[in-house]
């Protein structure tokens, strides 16, 4: 599964946890309308931990551009690359 590979291990603790409470939840008040409030709290505990991910993704990506700036600016003020030969 694509989702437990890419997830830290309190993710996948935090989304195992809601599931389970929320299947004793069903069994123990049914199908009632607390069973909307219920399936509320898990999809929000999943939108979180997907926003997690999103953010995490984003902050590799952000970290990646930032090093190849570094990186091009060193080059580009290396002192051995320098017009200073006249």
């Amino acid at each position: 599964m694509a989702l437990f590979k890419s997830s830290d291990p309190w993710s996948i603790v935090v989304i195992v946890l809601t599931v389970g409470l929320f299947l004793v939840a069903l069994f123990i008040k049914g199908f009632t309308h607390s069973l909307f409030l219920e399936a509320g709290v898990l999809l929000v505990s999943i939108k979180l931990i997907l926003m997690a991910q999103k953010n995490a993704k984003t902050e590799e990506s952000l970290e990646r551009h930032l090093m190849r700036i570094e990186e091009l600016l060193l080059a580009r003020t290396d002192p051995g690359n320098s017009r200073k030969e006249k």
